[in-house]
């Protein structure tokens, strides 16, 4: 993660976000890390021209 740039994609987006610590609560269990995020062709789908409508 380099706080000197934008990520540029999701997927940097994603990766810097998974590098921020979770805080620690006194008295809870630490959890699994979750399954990483999976992008299908139709989620890209929706966005795809996303630009052009903005």
């Amino acid at each position: 993660m380099s706080i000197a740039t934008e990520p540029e994609t999701m997927a940097e987006l994603i990766a810097d976000c998974a590098e921020i610590p979770r805080p620690e609560i006194p008295g809870t269990e630490p959890v699994a890390a979750a399954e990483p995020w999976r992008v299908d062709d139709a989620c890209h789908a929706q966005v795809a021209d996303l630009d052009e409508y903005v």
